[in-house]
This record gives structure tokens, C-alpha cells and sequence, in this order.
């Protein structure tokens, strides 16, 4: 194996993880059904209230807090808006009362899904507003995974909903025609604190918010979809990944504004359907681990970065071979270059903030074997625990009988690169902290 191998354990089932989903007050979990009703009975104004003590509760909960920058200096970075379609039809056909819990279930789970480098600016009624200042914290196709991430949990809430209530009320009827759509852009905003609140005004702002009434469902027929302004594909640097998407473009008494539209609906439906390889205990012959004091979005950024991955293999230097749709992912290779010799680890799983699970040669004293190679993400209290472990090599007869003799010291390789990647990873944070806000 690599002088620094990696290893991980076979550990979710699902292409992104579950977590136990912070709720709003007077709300039923969507995975504690069965239930009669949404939540417990609440007046429209009481449930406002509650929705205001959590928002306080859940920001408080986000790791790496930052000071507010001044007010008077103009900042830089992402706006996202989640936005719940379909609601105001859905508000009209069902009883008020059940209508809003119904809300709040489904807002619960785009707070969560919000975390850094996001931080929630405020509640919008069906629709959550957040922004990320320019950082460099994480890419942009770990950002677009983490939309991703956010759209598959929505509809796994939907899913709960309708089958597992009890109630015959038309919300409960009425749940499964709701869908989520995000706004994606990039630009300057001030950040004003009123209250709890962390305001943003800018032009930008505005541009985000007014592409909130756009076209995409009538001249393309998608119903869930995300939107990424030309200044966002920019500010995130994920040109190479719009081949697939759609161009766009809106139309405003301001001007013209040039998109790129995604549709979120296969995503979710490649996230149910899909099955994945999982490595038994019985099997597994290396393991180590360490905990880092981030959060998995961005440890996650750094595990698929070919500089930061070296780190875990002893590699000189690792280049990446495949990007067929213009992202890494499921069937592209790691080319791990170890002065002459060159190791190739082919991506079989990607789960984006879950896991990487990879088939690597590796190079035992006269042959070679190969490896499943698992990395595995799971948030801790206070950051994230990075695991990894190899399962039973495959190969020559040769190469498998000699890997019980040099698989000492390649744990006491792995646990030496895991320390060297939770510093460097750690200490970067830190140098960047001063940039991000929450």
C-alpha cells in the first residue's frame, strides 16, 4: 500500500448522510411518524415565535463563530435562497393550522442543511435565505454537493410525510406537491446586525431575490431546479461543470440576467435508487482514525483534493484522470505518483460529506495487491471524525500472503498522515477564520 495509506470502514447506505435533524418548537420529527397532525395545536403567532427561538438556537450551534464585519466595509461571496415551491396553492387547499406545521417540518430541514461556510441571514415565510463570505473554505463542487445534499434531505422529508401520516387532513394530502428550488448567485452585500438578524443589502441582494419570479418551469418544464448566475459559476469557479446544464437567461426591467439552470429531481432519484459497496467488519484489515475540529463539509473539500489526499498516501504528488461530466466523481482515478512508480486508486463510491470508498494497486515486497480503500465522515460533538480503513487484499497469492507482514507499518504510516492532515487542515481554518462570518 501507499506509504501513507488510507482507511476507512463501509459505513453509510445512503449517497448522503442522515443526521438527527434539529426541529422547530411544537414540531414531529418527519422520521417519528406515525402522527395524527404536523405538531402539536399552536396559534399562527406562537409558532412565528418559535420559529424565531429556534433560527436564534440553531445559529448558536454552528461551529467556527466570527464576528459580523463592519458594517461600513462591503463584503464578497455566495447567496443562496431555498425556496419551497408550490406552497402558496398548497397554503390555499389546506387548513391553516396543519399548513403551518407542515412548514415548519420542511424549514427545520433547510436550517440544518444550512452550515458553514453558510450562515442564515433570516427567514423569508417558505423560503430561507443564507449567504457564504469568499473564503477559499471549500470548492465549488463541494459547494454545489452541498446544495445537493440539502434538496435530497427535502425530499426525504416529503417522502416521510406522505407515507408515514395517519392524518386525512388536506395538508397531510396535500404535502407531496411540494418542491424546493434554490437561487444561486455571487456579489458584494453589506451585513447589517438588527436584533438576532444578520440583514444583507446590496444591489446583489436584490438581483438574488427578484430571480426568485423567473421563467425556468415555464419555457424548460422543471419544476425543482437550481439557479446559478453567470456571477456565481464565476465566484465559484465551476465553469467546467455547467456542460450539462441548461442556459438561461431572465429578463428584468434592470436588464438581462444570464443563468445556468439545474434540475434537481434526478438527483434525488439517483440518491434512492442508488446502491452502494459496503466492506463487512470480518473483512476489514486496517483502521485508524481522527477526530478534526470542522465541520464535514470541510473536511469533506479537503479529502477529494488530489494536494490534500497526497498527504494520506505518502504521495510526491496526485493528479486526477476521468472529470467526464466535469466533476469528480464515481469512476475517476487518483493517479498517486511515488517518484518513478505511479499508483493508481479508482473511485468506486462517492458520497459527498459520507464517504470515499477507492480501489487501490498496491506495491507489497516482490508483487502487488489491491485494495478497498474506505474513507468514511461522521459528524462529532465539536467537528468531525475522519475514518479509514482497507478491507482484505485481493491479487496474487504471492502479494496476499506477504501483506499481514507489512501491514504494521502501514497503519503506523496512516496514523502519522492522519495527524499531519488534521494540522495542516485545522491550521487553515484558523488563518481563515477572520473571512467568514456565521
Amino acid at each position: 500500500m501507499h506509504v501513507g495509506a488510507r482507511w476507512g470502514r463501509g459505513l453509510n447506505t445512503e449517497r448522503f448522510p442522515r443526521s438527527k435533524t434539529a426541529r422547530l418548537p411544537g414540531t414531529v420529527g418527519v422520521d417519528d411518524h406515525p402522527r395524527s397532525h404536523f405538531r402539536s395545536r399552536q396559534s399562527t403567532a406562537v409558532w412565528v415565535e418559535s420559529v424565531d427561538a429556534f433560527f436564534t438556537a440553531r445559529r448558536s450551534l454552528a461551529l467556527n463563530t466570527m464576528p459580523i464585519p463592519s458594517p461600513h466595509s462591503p463584503s464578497r461571496g455566495i447567496l443562496l435562497i431555498a425556496d419551497i415551491t408550490g406552497y402558496t396553492t398548497f397554503l390555499k387547499e389546506s387548513e391553516l393550522e396543519h399548513a403551518h406545521g407542515v412548514l415548519s417540518d420542511l424549514l427545520s430541514v433547510l436550517v440544518e442543511g444550512t452550515r458553514p461556510p453558510l450562515a442564515i441571514s433570516r427567514l423569508e415565510g417558505d423560503a430561507v435565505f443564507s449567504y457564504g463570505i469568499d473564503s477559499g473554505s471549500v470548492g465549488g463542487q463541494t459547494f454545489v454537493e452541498m446544495i445537493e445534499a440539502i434538496y435530497v434531505a427535502f425530499r426525504r422529508a416529503i417522502e416521510q410525510m406522505v407515507l408515514n401520516t395517519r392524518c386525512d387532513c388536506n395538508a397531510c394530502a396535500n404535502v407531496g406537491g411540494l418542491d424546493l428550488k434554490f437561487i444561486v448567485h455571487h456579489g458584494e452585500f453589506l451585513i447589517q446586525s438588527i436584533g438576532t438578524y444578520r440583514e444583507l443589502v446590496s444591489i446583489d441582494v436584490n438581483v438574488a431575490h427578484r430571480l426568485t419570479k423567473n421563467s425556468v418551469t415555464e419555457s424548460t418544464g422543471i419544476r425543482a431546479y437550481a439557479i446559478y448566475t453567470a456571477a456565481a459559476v464565476d465566484g465559484l469557479g465551476i465553469a467546467h461543470m455547467t456542460g450539462e446544464w441548461l442556459r438561461h437567461r431572465e429578463v428584468y426591467d434592470a436588464g438581462e440576467i444570464e443563468c445556468w439552470v439545474v434540475g434537481m429531481s434526478p438527483i434525488w432519484v439517483a440518491a434512492r435508487n442508488r446502491s452502494v459497496i459496503e466492506i463487512a467488519d470480518s473483512e476489514v484489515r486496517g483502521k485508524a482514525a481522527v477526530e478534526i475540529a470542522l465541520p464535514m463539509e470541510r473536511v469533506w473539500d479537503r479529502l477529494a483534493n488530489p494536494e490534500y489526499r497526497r498527504m494520506l498516501v505518502g504521495s510526491d504528488r496526485q493528479e486526477l484522470t476521468g472529470k467526464r461530466t466535469g466533476r469528480l466523481g464515481k469512476g475517476d482515478v487518483f493517479q498517486c505518483y511515488h517518484g518513478n512508480t505511479v499508483v493508481p486508486s479508482v473511485i468506486l463510491e462517492w458520497l459527498p460529506f459520507a464517504r470515499i470508498l477507492t480501489k487501490d494497486l498496491i506495491h507489497v515486497p516482490g508483487a502487488t495487491v489491491y485494495l478497498l480503500v474506505d474513507y468514511t465522515l461522521q459528524p462529532i460533538e465539536g467537528g468531525t471524525l475522519l475514518t479509514m480503513a482497507c478491507a482484505r487484499p485481493t491479487g496474487s497469492a504471492l502479494g496476499r500472503a506477504v501483506f499481514p507482514s507489512v501491514l504494521p507499518k502501514l497503519m503506523k504510516g496512516v496514523e502519522t498522515a492522519l495527524a499531519l492532515f488534521k494540522d495542516r487542515v485545522e491550521a487553515e481554518a484558523t488563518m481563515t477564520a477572520g473571512l467568514e462570518s456565521l
